[in-house]
Order: C-alpha cells, then structure tokens, then sequence
C-alpha cells in the first residue's frame, strides 16, 4: 500500500536583524540544521513592522511562524515594536524570540513584560551560536505546535 506524505511546507521565519554579521550567521546556523526555511531578514524596527503589516514593499509576504527579534534596532528599537506586535491582535499569536547581545536584567524583564516568548542571549562564539539558533529552530519547530498562519 502506497504512503502518502504530506506536503513540506516551508517554515516563515521573519528575522529583525541590523547586524549583518549576525544575520548571516543565523542564516547559516539555520541551514545547517536542515530544517526547511524561508528566512525573510530585515534590518530595523519600521520595516520589521510594515513587513508583519504586509505594507509598502511588503505587500504580499507571507505571515511568519515565528520572529527572531534583536533588540538593539535603528529607527524603531525592539522593545518598541515587541510592545506594538503584542498590542496587535492580528500578530500577537506569532511567538517572538528575543535574540540579542543584551544581558541586562531590564532588557530580559522588559522583554517578558511585553510578553516575549523567550530571550536568548546570543554567544559570542560562532560554534556556541550556531547551536543556540539550532536550538531555537528545533523547540520551536519539532516540539512546539504552533498557531497557524493567518494573513
């Protein structure tokens, strides 16, 4: 008897980065865990929001699955737009994983005040970075079930 696979479906990840260092390695992390993604990057906080908006250039993209937020953005810093993601009941279901450099017990209490999914400390080591974002793709890929997308 013949199985039937379901179709794989890509995985929408919206990753709000300035760093182009950091975008890159997050990128490479997340192919090399071998976990289909559609990575969409932008650098600051306007466009990280006209993007979850599907405004301007962003007109037709996809609703993500999942946001990977670093919290020190030009034009519209994280925590701003954390708080206007969480405001909106249309992108409030989206988890968002606060990927930053920050240390700071105001930034990671500030985050779960507005109500971050989780607040991850980026490693300065590619290696230990690379399993960090690998880390983030396989809980909240392969154990967590997800909400489903809405446009």
């Amino acid at each position: 008897m013949p199985s039937t696979s379901p179709a794989i479906v890509p995985i929408e990840i919206l990753m709000v980065e300035d760093s182009p260092t950091d975008a890159l390695l997050t990128r490479e992390a997340l192919t090399y865990s071998k976990v289909l993604n559609a990575i969409h990057h932008v650098t600051d906080g306007e466009e990280a929001l006209a993007f979850l908006r599907q405004q301007g250039n962003f007109v037709g993209k996809p609703r993500p699955n999942l946001i990977l937020l670093d919290l020190n953005l030009p034009k519209k810093g994280g925590m701003e737009v954390l708080s206007e993601i969480k405001a909106d009941p249309s992108l409030r279901m989206i988890p968002v994983v606060v990927l930053t450099t920050s240390k700071s017990e105001k930034d990671v209490l500030g985050s779960y005040g507005l109500f971050a999914n989780c607040v991850v400390t980026k490693p300065v080591d590619f290696s230990q970075f690379a399993q960090v974002v690998r880390s983030i793709n396989e809980f909240w890929f392969t154990v967590v079930t997800l909400p489903p997308l809405k446009s």
